[in-house]
């Protein structure tokens, strides 16, 4: 796993559930606890014991807390460019889902050896979306579904999102999008720092 992953989660524990309970995680997971370099390659096993060990740590299901990584990375100041790359996909929520196919290539002009999930989206009409989510990292969907509830929130889009399972190790979201104006949106400049 590409340690700017393995920094992200990092970052989400100790800023969500505080430095102690990090330096726990870490402890369980055989991590130092100072934690991941970004521009290093960890074994996926690493990440794997660092996300069980948090949810163990929090009674929680593993795949909630990546659903609740997800938006902690689009609306968390410290991950800003995050979301100002996926806001440059369009005016509209549903500019943004359409975009989300060049998702893992922009990130590759970021980070070129950053392992990104191939996303598909398929429009099926009247406001109904179903984003498959196909990667070599277990749980990358649920991540997903965080980054869309955050974006939606983000865009002021309302928005049902529901994590269907996975088949032959595509991981499928059904998305609805019921309004796109529902509320006023975060606002969003195209030049960083303008007024």
């Amino acid at each position: 796993m590409h340690g700017l992953i393995n920094r992200s989660i990092q970052c989400f524990l100790r800023e969500t559930y505080g430095p102690a309970f990090w330096t726990r995680v870490a402890e369980r997971a055989g991590v130092g606890a100072a934690g991941f370099e970004t521009m290093l390659t960890y074994d996926d096993a690493v990440t794997d014991a660092v996300l069980d060990a948090a949810a163990g740590g929090l009674s929680r299901s593993r795949d909630g807390l990546l659903e609740d990584l997800g938006t902690f990375l689009v609306s968390n100041p410290g991950f800003e460019s995050l979301r100002r790359l996926l806001r440059f996909t369009g005016v509209t929520f549903a500019d943004f889902l359409h975009s989300l196919d060049d998702l893992p290539a922009r990130g590759r002009l970021a980070v070129p050896d950053l392992d990104l999930p191939h996303l598909e989206l398929t429009d099926r009409g009247a406001g109904r979306f179903t984003l498959t989510c196909n990667g070599p990292h277990r749980g990358a969907g649920h991540v997903m579904v965080g980054i869309l509830r955050a974006m939606a929130d983000d865009y002021g889009a309302l928005v049902l999102l529901d994590h269907a399972g996975t088949q032959e190790g595509c991981e499928r979201i059904e998305i609805e999008l019921l309004d796109h104006q529902f509320a006023e949106g975060r606002e969003f400049r195209l030049a960083a720092g303008a007024p």
